[in-house]
């Protein structure tokens, strides 16, 4: 192993330790700065005032204002909306919704009509308020890479703006800065934290030849490099092109009721118009005629078809919500049970993203210094040279040291060499933990394994190689066999690390279906062509590397506890407490509710059909057409709450009931 250079003073080491990359500034919208957030907001308000007073029979000038109100704030951007679309030859049941609010209204149901609005508005705000996230999140990326660079000039350093930078500059990045381009080291030696590009969860050694992307952190070494691309063309900002793009050219998704939406609003208008029109023209009574049409319009109305929906789909969304997965919409919850093939992240999805020992070989070589060290010498030994260090190595030893309950002797002469290793006296003893010179047969073993080999040295003598690996998460076998189940297609692994430990992680998740060393756009790649060949496709990742691939999916699912913001954004939902067994679980969710959503627009069905052939072939009582109308949409409500009890997650997590 070579020797570092050893520093005198500890604590000028320590003071060379990259400080913490400050976090991008918060582009985030406020809620109340989106239009249709404010109107639904009123309108709700509005509805929920009006509401206690309409029941306590309150005078009607005590609640008809706030009714009023209620319509005009949540119904006139849909309405206006319908209207456009009326320009274009097209009927929407927005418009729909807004018209028989407005009948009900007119024969005195203002509560029915009230709740329709409320119900769409607070719906389109949500989907306008994603939408704004997801842009926040993809403009914040930008705030990655840094807007200043220092460029290396004949006259000395120059800082310059990042925008300035051209291809073949040689910029100076000191210990913790953010690289500020994709380029070459040309000199110096150092660590540097990729995460944020390829998912690996240890920083990547970088010396002269080796390439660096904009955007990652600098570890503890300076670094002179060669910009190779423009800002414009950097990894970082591919990320963000292929995001936007993704998100532009996504299917557009609709609930299963939105698919047939245009023919029942057209069929229901032109009933209408119809029961109006014809008899009123053979000379029929108006004001009867038109009471007709308007109980027609009641019991033809899609109220009972819309919560026929929502329900069983918003339940879902609760019962995941309480269970740790936020599901970001109806929509969402519908697709996430349609999906045929799932894809994988390794670091921080599978594994739990911080390396940690898993094993300590001691080299027998070296009977005469084995003979006096064990594995928890060795540790103890390791800990102590390495604990003033900040590399995740370091923590990495220090942690298995302290999960041991051995001791952690005091060093002195601590030094760091970036891209080697420490140095420090410990117990009068010249301990070296790093990288190895030269692998060995041991080192070579260990990394054929997947696991990083570092070389714990005593005396100038090698006396063991420790592994570190990121570990995997528990229960994750049982997630991918529970997903390949589910999908029917064995899971695929799709990740920025090496081979080696990709292959690793995968076949101890039981996953055959390996592609290593992926940029983001390879995994965007892999996912098209899968989403070409016919298969839904449902990511599951972690990091602004997984960000594409997520938004290019079918269903995108991202491990929130630490996930990038870009990650949480893009994904369709989250997984708060990074449990990968809910994943799976949320899947089965969806599809109950899948099931739960046909049984109703059956029962919605059958009883509209019932009420309508009533009211075109005999009379139906306006009271009674209202009480049969309000009746299936109650039944449908409660057929789909029940996916808010705690036995529909338990069977959806397979978990036998108690």
């Amino acid at each position: 192993m070579a020797s570092p250079v050893l520093d005198t003073d500890r604590s000028a080491s320590r003071s060379a330790a990259p400080a913490a990359a400050p976090a991008p500034p918060a582009r985030r919208t406020r809620l109340l700065a989106l239009p249709e957030v404010r109107w639904a907001a009123l309108s709700a308000v509005a509805f929920l005032a009006a509401f206690p007073l309409d029941l306590a029979g309150a005078p009607a000038w005590a609640w008809g204002p706030l009714y009023a109100l209620c319509y005009a704030a949540g119904g006139w951007e849909p309405g206006w909306a319908g209207l456009q679309a009326l320009r274009e030859k097209s009927l929407d049941v927005d418009l729909l919704m807004v018209v028989a609010a407005l009948g009900a209204a007119s024969i005195g149901q203002f509560l029915d009509g009230g709740l329709l609005i409320v119900i769409f508005a607070v719906s389109g705000a949500l989907e306008a308020l994603a939408t704004r996230r997801t842009a926040d999140s993809v403009r914040g990326l930008l705030d990655l890479a840094p807007a200043k660079a220092v460029r290396l000039a004949d006259t000395g350093e120059e800082p310059v703006d990042v925008a300035d930078l051209r291809v073949g500059d040689l910029v100076l990045v000191r210990p913790g800065e953010r690289l500020p381009a994709d380029g070459t080291v040309l000199d110096g030696a150092s660590d540097v934290d990729q995460a944020t590009i390829t998912g690996e969860p240890l920083p990547a050694a970088k010396a002269p030849g080796d390439e660096v992307f904009a955007g990652t952190l600098n570890g503890t070494g300076a670094l002179r490099v060669r910009v190779d691309k423009d800002a414009s063309e950097s990894v970082i900002a591919r990320i963000v092109a292929m995001v936007e793009e993704a998100s532009a050219t996504k299917a557009p998704t609709q609930l299963f009721i939105e698919k047939i939406e245009q023919r029942y609003s057209v069929g229901v208008v032109v009933a209408t118009l119809a029961l109006f029109a014809v008899p009123l023209a053979l000379g029929a009574d108006f004001t009867e005629t038109l009471l007709r049409a308007m109980t027609f319009m009641i019991v033809a109305s899609p109220c009972a078809v819309v919560l026929a929906t929502m329900p069983p789909l918003l339940s879902a969304i609760a019962n995941a919500g309480r269970h740790g997965v936020l599901v970001k919409s109806a929509v969402v919850m519908e697709r996430l049970g349609q999906v045929d093939r799932v894809a994988l992240d390794k670091t921080g999805t599978l594994t739990e993203g911080a390396p940690r020992v898993t094993d300590i070989r001691l080299l027998t070589d070296h009977d005469t210094v084995t003979d006096a060290v064990t594995e928890s010498e060795v540790l103890s030994l390791a800990a102590a040279a390495e604990l003033p260090s900040e590399h995740p190595l370091a923590r990495a030893v220090v942690a298995a040291a302290r999960e041991r309950d051995l001791p952690v002797p005091e060093a002195t002469g601590f030094a760091s060499t970036p891209g080697v290793g420490v140095r420090a006296v410990v117990e009068g003893r010249e301990v070296t933990v790093g990288r190895p010179d030269a692998p060995s047969d041991t080192v070579r073993e260990v990394e054929a394994e997947g696991r990083t080999a570092v070389v714990v040295t005593v005396d100038s003598i090698p006396v063991a190689v420790l592994g570190v690996a990121d570990r995997l998460r528990d229960g994750a076998p049982a997630a991918v066999a529970a997903l390949a189940r589910l999908s029917g297609t064995a899971p695929a692994l799709l990740t920025g690390d090496n081979e080696a430990a990709a292959r690793r992680v995968a076949a101890e998740a039981g996953i055959g279906d390996v592609r290593a060393g992926l940029l983001p756009e390879d995994k965007v790649a892999a996912v098209r062509a899968w989403e070409s060949a016919g298969q839904r496709t449902l990511v599951v990742g972690d990091g602004v590397n997984d960000a594409p691939a997520l938004a290019a999916a079918h269903s995108g699912v991202a491990m929130g506890r630490a996930g990038s913001d870009l990650a949480l954004e893009t994904a369709d939902a989250v997984v708060v407490r990074d449990e990968l067994a809910t994943v799976p679980a949320v899947v089965a969710l969806s599809r109950r509710a899948r099931t739960l959503v046909v049984q109703n627009l059956v029962i919605a069905g059958v009883c509209i059909g019932a009420l309508v052939v009533w009211d075109l072939a005999g009379h139906l009582p306006l009271p009674l057409g209202v009480a049969g109308h309000e009746g299936s949409t109650v039944l449908v409500g409660l057929n789909g709450l029940r996916l808010l009890r705690e036995s529909a997650w338990r069977k959806a997590l397979g978990t036998p009931s108690s």
